[in-house]
């Protein structure tokens, strides 16, 4: 029996009903695999788009919101930044350190695209279980590929997540980041505009690598997906570095009317989405297009995501002058069309037709479906959890050191340290604090940049999960200094077409969209990532968020280590008797369970104020955001960073458990010298922040008391706990 015409391109009955209406005769072969990856949830978002248009995406800080390459957001001065995050999650599965890789050359392709120069990377990333060898062998190809591209081509990998987690078993996830400096009146756009302009494909040779990404991109995993290895673009972070320089060059000789990277769909997403914005047409003549071998067909052509290419669009009397600039970085820059005044994307080969689709029917006529909603049955279950473990736990200290020795909460040095996090001399902060800052060049100004989640706040509480990830970015740009400017996401879900799987996603979406309106951090861009499952299995839905904050002067910044003998420590913030979906609850027991903390959105606001404010006003020694393992992992962590001993000594309502390994969201461990205490008390009134002092830093040791319950301990024991761990996990 054979596979009925849409199957093979991911479309149902439904979809190919529709694609002959719109064109009022049946689609061939090569039309179809157009509508296949453009209305694929990768391209087309044909599932998420109801719930994106959600998003706060305006606010005066907001130069370019969604739609384009990147966002951009205004910094002041003339200056602008270009920052965006997407996901390359199934091809890092298949094939590690190619999937990996691609997925920073492909981000980075985007920024550079706005005109703006790429400054610096970051990646959110998710495996199983580190005990799993698979688990080992994906987290090695992936670092190694983020790292092997981001090192060649010379932008530096400044910050990021690791997280591990049973729910990621074979469906890890490779969030990447970029961010890019541009001047504020100098951004560049992906438009075919202007009747007759020339359509130019430059950069690498096309090949057969690729082909299909897009709807591989919507598809579950299975054991039987190394057979899917094609489908995963080869990287080359050496010509993509000769790529980014002539583009620049380009756009600075002001060379291009438009232009865009070769991503998911090749070079049907480029020339669709292209002629679709400016409202006009486009033809490509396939037999121009420069191959990497022989025999590919105009399908292949169109569907490989072969990296480091770009489509431009420019006036003829510029175009020897765009080749000339090509020729001088040793790249191709092909002629291969002309921007047409039919509103058709049409694909000749030899003079003959081969396909011809409205351009608009590619790219508006996408189908949205709001799904159908189920809450989990797991979902007021795990609520109701028994949550003693922590609070009968004998020896605190024991369970600390083991806290920080856990691959969750470990040093992930082992990880950083295989990325160059200085080239370019702009990294001020470099990771292993709560937000990485960059210095602007000739500017006293700088960024701050996070990437955050916590997928199991999602999984058990998808919409508090989903403001909880834009309130901890904030709060982690808020603790060096910056103000929160804005944000770009990356949502990575299991098969929305399950009920109970596109509940998590408007839920979170929903809880994401209220934070970033309270928190003034509109919303410039992102990726959806849909069917990440494996066998079956949906990962822990994860909506990572990456934050951009703005230094006014770096003079300013905070850091979380804690500086000097003598020193205030106190705690910022509200506590609460909440352990559930704790670190510590689930390293005792092994269970996702519990209610997820409260959050409240316009204290986090204050909070985030009273931090810039206090930082410009230098009271501050050191800031460090309370997250992951709660107060006495966030006390520690200062601690080793500053190679100081704490003494802390404080009572309360809260079980000790809750008080020392409780993760209430909205809260900050800050020191400062005594002398500043007044004022600091004062500016906390201002700000309606409430604070408790919990002791000062001094000696070689961890002292921590709450009520009757304590933990002690030498702190070159509590920092080999910390920095051997991982190592020693990941090994194989």
């Amino acid at each position: 029996m054979n596979p009925s015409p849409w199957s093979e391109h991911n479309l149902t009955a439904e979809e190919y009903s529709k694609i002959i209406a719109l064109m009022g005769r049946e689609p061939n072969h090569l039309e179809l695999a157009l509508f296949g990856v453009m209305w694929s949830e990768h391209c087309g978002y044909k599932n998420s788009k109801a719930q994106l248009k959600k998003f706060p995406t305006q606010g005066p800080q907001v130069l370019q919101g969604p739609g384009e390459n990147a966002g951009v957001v205004d910094l002041g001065g003339n200056l602008a930044c270009a920052f965006k995050m997407e996901s390359h999650n199934h091809p890092s599965a298949i094939e590690p350190y190619q999937g990996a890789a691609t997925g920073v050359g492909g981000i980075i392709r985007d920024i550079f695209a706005m005109g703006a120069r790429p400054i610096a990377s970051l990646n959110s990333l998710r495996f199983g279980d580190i005990e799993q060898s698979r688990t080992r062998h994906l987290l090695h190809g992936v670092v190694a590929g983020i790292g092997g591209y981001g090192n060649c081509i010379g932008i530096p990998t400044v910050g990021g997540e690791v997280f591990f987690h049973p729910s990621f078993h074979g469906n890890p996830l490779v969030n990447a980041m970029c961010l890019g400096i541009l001047k504020s009146d100098r951004i560049f756009r992906g438009q075919a505009a202007g009747i007759d302009n020339i359509v130019m494909l430059v950069g690498a040779r096309t090949g057969r690598d690729g082909i299909k990404g897009a709807s591989f991109a919507s598809e579950e995993l299975s054991d039987s997906d190394p057979d899917k290895r094609p489908n995963v673009q080869v990287g080359d972070p050496f010509m993509e570095k000769l790529l980014l320089e002539a583009t620049l060059e380009i756009l600075e000789k002001n060379l291009v009317v438009g232009l865009q990277d070769l991503g998911a769909a090749g070079l049907t997403s480029s020339g669709a989405e292209m002629a679709g914005r400016a409202g006009n047409g486009l033809y490509m003549d396939l037999e121009k297009v420069p191959l990497r071998e022989e025999g590919l067909t105009p399908w292949e052509m169109m569907l490989s995501e072969s990296q480091e290419r770009m489509l431009l669009v420019v006036e003829p009397d510029k175009a020897e002058s765009v080749r000339q600039v090509f020729a001088k970085w040793d790249l191709l820059a092909a002629d291969i069309g002309r921007v047409t005044d039919d509103g058709n994307f049409t694909l000749r080969l030899h003079g003959e037709i081969v396909a011809q689709v409205s351009a608009s029917y590619l790219t508006d006529e996408v189908p949205v479906y709001i799904r159908e909603q189920k809450e989990p049955a797991y979902y007021l279950k795990n609520k109701k959890a028994d949550l003693s473990a922590v609070n009968k736990c004998g020896d605190l200290t024991k369970l600390l050191k083991a806290l920080l020795a856990s691959p969750n909460l470990c040093r992930k040095a082992w990880v950083y340290e295989q990325y160059d996090h200085m080239v370019g001399l702009n990294t001020v902060i470099r990771p292993g604090g709560d937000a990485a800052v960059l210095r602007l060049p000739e500017s006293v100004k700088g960024l701050a940049l996070s990437v955050d989640c916590n997928s199991r706040f999602v999984y058990l509480d998808p919409y508090l999960g989903g403001a909880l990830a834009v309130a901890e970015a904030a709060l982690n740009v808020a603790a060096v200094g910056a103000r929160p400017l804005a944000i770009t996401n990356c949502l990575n879900f299991g098969n929305p077409e399950n009920p109970e799987i596109y509940w998590q996603f408007v839920q979170a979406t929903d809880g994401l969209a209220e934070a970033a309106e309270i928190l003034e951090t509109p919303v410039t861009g992102g990726n959806v990532s849909f069917y990440n499952e494996y066998d079956g299995r949906a990962i822990f839905p994860t909506p990572t968020v990456g934050m951009v904050g703005l230094l006014e002067n770096l003079a300013d910044r905070l850091t979380v280590d804690f500086k000097d003998f003598g020193d205030l420590i106190y705690l910022l913030g509200h506590s609460f008797e909440e352990l559930g979906a704790s670190e510590a609850h689930y390293f005792l027991t092994e269970r996702d369970e519990g209610p997820v903390p409260r959050v409240n959105l316009p204290f986090i606001k204050s909070l985030c104020r009273f931090l810039e404010k206090a930082a410009k006003s230098k009271l501050l020694k050191s800031a460090h955001d309370v997250a992951d393992g709660g107060l006495a992992v966030a006390l520690a962590e200062s601690a080793m960073a500053g190679d100081k001993g704490i003494s802390a000594e404080w009572s309360g309502p809260l079980t000790a458990g809750a008080a020392l390994f409780g993760e209430s969201s909205g809260r900050v461990i800050v020191s400062l010298e005594e002398k500043y205490q007044k004022r600091f008390l004062e500016l906390l009134n201002d700000f309606s922040v409430p604070a408790v002092l919990l002791g000062r830093v001094t000696g070689r040791d961890i002292s921590i008391k709450y009520n009757d319950r304590a933990i002690s301990a030498p702190l070159l024991e509590i920092k080999k706990a910390w920095t051997e761990a991982l190592a020693a996990l990941a090994a194989f």
